[in-house]
């Protein structure tokens, strides 16, 4: 039996206007000419992106681009203002498109949207036009409240900060979503989805849209932020769903999931080779139908078939890096009369912004890829808190009972950084010198301001806990002597030491590692926390980027302020951790 859609009834309706007599010039007496349909695909752009993380000036980061020669060009990349300009590019190559985001919009933010509440992000996100984003788990960094406060706007005070210091605050005028998550009466505590619908008449169509964040939340954030709260199974979630929105005549189904993976060793961002992490097993059990899935959480770049990974799941995964490095620009088909998507496909756009100096020189503009103007509207508004933020870098930040810089400064670092991962399983920590930028020098009585931290790391980094065996642990510190790019000895620790003897040949000049005075097992498991510079192989530390996805935690800045709280000045670290350095 041939089922009676919605559509069919339009069809109806309309059939008595199709079969009007159309009289050409040329026409005999009697002929009759009928319109005929329009049977083309109806074309819907689907603009993503990922774990902005209030990065609302450029973050100093680069994403790698192929230079035609089997090799890589870093490009510099980011900022709200070149972020707006991308998306408005991508946009309009489009007469239908939504604006999304898989979560960690806000929070891990940088100082000057962090201090304010990152109400700054939500503006900049009203200006670049965002449709809907998915809850992630740092949405829930200052707890419930001041979560829904970012939706509905206000200045009633949720943290300690003040809100609304700037000017008012409107809130978001896009949707947050969060299918799976349920408050204490099983609703969502915001919508699980929304229907948006494009053109007219026989060529109108429905993009439905889900939102959800991962169901590890709770292991992520502060239990006091989420009391009360429920983070249910995310395809189980989903799956519920489907049925519901097919009823509702959606044509075309995009999930945003905060959950992602990551690729083996591949830099290019619109590859998908050796897919790995916890997305898999959340589209193995997916309902098919679901179109596209814009993922999340691992900082990641990607752009998958997941039907070459599982041919009964031919589903469409992004994943656009984070800090607004990227835009996805995903292009979907739909058959209107079918009512069903007939192709999609995607790709990863770099936001090519300004140059910066790293320290292993200057990541220069490139003309591989198109490079952006800052959005004049977005820069001034970007520049109206960055401005105002320079008052609040003089707040006291804790105190250290002397100077620290260099190896010091490293090891002081990398121990807060264990503090603050202790809940994650954490047992060595490791800080990459190069990323220290300046020392701590603190002032009467040991004081120390938050603009003497931010000055010291003001890369605005989310720390990082996975699981290595003893052997990867000697690989990644042999890939500081590798001869490659300038050496970089990473800093561990207390705990851990290891010894390094260059006159060996490059690959075997990490001679010995101990972890509490004992051998590191080249077969054991160990914990270990980087910061997500690293962790994406950053500095050339690759084979952080081969791991299984990680706990993703605080902010560095964030740790170093709490390691440096306390009743007295914190020591500064004075033993050797890493024998065979020069002094």
């Amino acid at each position: 039996m041939t089922q009676f859609t919605a559509k069919s009834a339009r069809f109806v309706r309309l059939l008595p206007a199709l079969l009007l007599p159309v009289v050409a010039a040329c026409a005999q007496p009697g002929s009759v000419r009928t319109s005929a349909p329009d049977n083309r695909p109806v074309t819907v752009g689907i603009i993503a992106i990922n774990d902005f993380h209030g990065s609302l000036e450029p973050p100093r980061l680069s994403v790698p681009t192929p230079d035609g020669k089997g090799g890589t060009v870093p490009v510099p990349a980011g900022g709200a203002a070149w972020l707006a300009s991308a998306v408005d590019t991508v946009r309009s190559g489009y007469s239908f498109s939504l604006t999304v985001s898989a979560g960690d919009l806000i929070s891990a933010s940088q100082l000057s949207s962090s201090i304010y509440l990152d109400e700054p992000t939500i503006g900049v996100a009203n200006r670049i036009g965002l449709d809907f984003n998915a809850v992630g788990n740092h949405e829930f960094d200052r707890g419930r409240a001041e979560l829904l406060r970012m939706q509905n706007g206000g200045c009633e005070k949720h943290t300690p900060r003040q809100p609304c210091a700037v000017e008012p605050f409107k809130g978001a005028g896009f949707r947050f979503l969060a299918a799976s998550t349920l408050t204490e009466s099983g609703q969502p505590l915001f919508p699980p989805y929304a229907i948006r619908s494009f053109g007219k008449g026989d060529r109108e169509v429905k993009v439905a849209v889900i939102g959800l964040t991962l169901k590890d939340t709770p292991s992520l954030v502060s239990p006091g932020g989420i009391k009360g709260l429920r983070f249910m199974d995310e395809a189980d979630t989903v799956n519920a769903l489907v049925p519901i929105l097919k009823d509702q005549g959606a044509d075309a189904i995009v999930l945003l999931i905060h959950q992602g993976g990551a690729q083996d060793g591949s830099g290019n961002p619109n590859t998908c080779v050796g897919l790995t992490g916890e997305i898999r097993p959340i589209l193995d059990r997916l309902d098919p139908r679901v179109d596209v899935v814009v993922s999340g959480h691992t900082h990641r770049s990607y752009v998958c078939n997941y039907g070459d990974y599982n041919p009964a799941k031919p589903i469409l995964l992004t994943s656009a890096g984070n800090y607004g490095t990227q835009v996805t620009d995903i292009t979907l088909s739909i058959d209107p009369a079918a009512g069903r998507v007939v192709d999609k496909r995607a790709k990863n756009l770099i936001v090519q912004s300004v140059p910066y100096t790293s320290p292993r020189g200057t990541v220069a503009n490139t003309d591989l890829v198109p490079r952006f103007a800052p959005r004049a509207d977005v820069a001034d508004y970007v520049t109206t808190y960055t401005d105002a933020a320079k008052a609040f870098s003089q707040r006291p930040a804790g105190r250290l009972a002397g100077p620290a810089s260099g190896r010091p400064l490293a090891m002081l670092i990398a121990d807060a950084q264990l503090a603050a991962t202790a809940n994650a399983g954490a047992q060595i920590a490791f800080m990459n010198p190069f990323g220290v930028r300046a020392a701590l020098v603190p002032g009467t009585g040991g004081a120390l301001t938050y603009g003497d931290l931010y000055a010291a790391q003001p890369f605005n980094n989310t720390l990082v806990t996975q699981s290595l065996s003893g052997a990867d642990l000697k690989a990644l510190l042999e890939m500081g002597f590798d001869g490659v790019g300038p050496e970089q000895a990473l800093i561990p620790s207390a705990g851990f030491t290891y010894t390094v003897d260059r006159s060996r040949p490059v690959g075997q000049r990490i001679v010995a590692m101990r972890f509490n005075g004992q051998p590191i097992d080249p077969n054991g498991t160990y914990r270990v926390t980087t910061n997500s510079f690293l962790a994406q192989g950053g500095d050339g530390f690759t084979v952080l980027t081969a791991q299984k996805v990680a706990q993703v935690g605080m902010p560095d800045l964030d740790a170093l302020e709490a390691w440096l709280q306390g009743k007295g000045p914190r020591a500064v670290p004075g033993e050797e951790r890493v024998v065979g350095l020069e002094p």
